[in-house]
């Protein structure tokens, strides 16, 4: 006798929806773990964001591919990194200087948050469209440019980061998993700018 064959279900936009914000979640833990290394995190954001990009597309793809990725993103990554890192030292002397009352202080203490802020920006966007095989000096160019091209979509990361750092005050555990949604912002992000 023949079975009969049974048509997949199709999952309703909620669960689906709500099946990507969990695999964010997890993936936020994961880009905590890779970034351990302190400059290793653009390179967890970007396994992290093309982690989220296939569950997205329906792909398969699962703790091994990010830890592939990773490896990968982490060959040119961790000179941005450490480059990131430069750029947050020199913006927390910056910050010294303010408090210290020099002349002019406030006005370069406003130039190098928005610095800081651009830069984090850029890095993210950039992190969202990495693949394997990418440079990322023509991709932190690509990003910085549509950093100021597109505000509404830097605005959205920001809120993004502030929402990391308020969880991070708020609940230190909690910003693990919300650097997952922060790479989901990301990649939400570009896609909106690709399709414009």
């Amino acid at each position: 006798m023949a079975e009969a064959r049974v048509k997949p279900r199709k999952e309703s936009v909620f669960a689906e929806r709500f099946a990507l914000f969990a695999e964010s979640l997890l993936t936020g833990v994961w880009i905590a773990v890779a970034s351990l290394g302190v400059v290793t995190c653009p390179a967890a954001f970007a396994a992290g964001a093309r982690h989220l990009r296939r569950h997205a597309g329906h792909r398969a793809g699962g703790l091994r591919e990010f830890a592939a990725d990773f490896r990968a993103a982490l060959r040119g990554g961790w000179a941005v990194g450490l480059a990131g890192w430069v750029v947050a030292a020199l913006a927390w002397v910056d910050v010294r200087a303010v408090r210290a009352g020099l002349p002019g202080g406030p006005l370069m203490g406003a130039v190098g948050l928005f610095a800081l802020i651009g830069v984090a920006v850029a890095g993210l966007r950039a992190a969202a469209l990495w693949a394997p095989g990418e440079r990322w000096r023509s991709l932190l160019a690509a990003a910085g440019r549509r950093t100021v091209r597109d505000p509404a979509g830097s605005f959205l990361l920001v809120g993004g980061a502030v929402l990391v750092v308020c969880s991070a005050l708020l609940i230190a555990p909690l910003a693990v998993p919300v650097l997952g949604a922060v790479a989901a912002a990301a990649v939400a992000v570009e896609e909106r700018y690709r399709r414009r």
